[in-house]
């Protein structure tokens, strides 16, 4: 499997004549998909994007929206955090009080999620106090993907604050 450590355990006891040797060992997350693939499952690296508005620039409001985001996010994916490969949030020049990563840090398994907070590039006439995120998770090929779009944010892309089509599901062709 690539795992030259647990390699050398196992042939270090058939040397001392053990047998059924149980190792237990912590995986990283990179190299968790060699091993979701042996379940007979085909998971793949996929991206989720979502973003809300905060209606103010402080600690509080800040961490009320991050907040509903993730809680959206995870309801809606149905994934546990230790699949998150990493995640990138970006928040715009009016958004200050308090990194949304370290928000996030503070939940339930995402203390081990790489993550990255960014400054959003201005556009002028943008979506002000946006707080959005990228995200790479491993997830089963099959499963549907649903970006979360929330608040005034749902109005950057409204065609995904719809519910999402599952990739198995065939598109109904317009007679248009």
């Amino acid at each position: 499997m690539g795992f030259p450590q647990v390699e050398q355990l196992a042939f270090m006891s058939e040397e001392l004549g053990v047998k059924n040797l149980n190792f237990s060992f912590s995986i990283p997350n990179s190299s968790l998909l060699c091993f979701k693939e042996d379940f007979g499952v085909d998971w793949q690296m996929r991206a989720i994007r979502g973003a809300t508005t905060a209606s103010e620039n402080t600690v509080e409001v800040i961490q009320e929206v991050v907040t509903e985001l993730l809680d959206e996010l995870e309801n809606r994916n149905q994934f546990q955090p230790k699949d998150i490969i990493s995640v990138t949030f970006s928040v715009t020049r009016d958004l200050d009080a308090v990194f949304p990563a370290a928000i996030a840090r503070a939940r339930p398994g995402w203390d081990n999620v790489a993550m990255l907070d960014v400054q959003q590039m201005h556009v002028e006439g943008s979506l002000q106090r946006c707080i959005r995120f990228l995200i790479h998770a491993y997830l089963p090929a099959s499963a549907s993907i649903h970006h979360i779009y929330l608040r005034n944010a749902a109005s950057l892309r409204p065609d995904w604050s719809l519910p999402q089509i599952q990739a198995s599901q065939q598109a109904v062709k317009s007679k248009v």
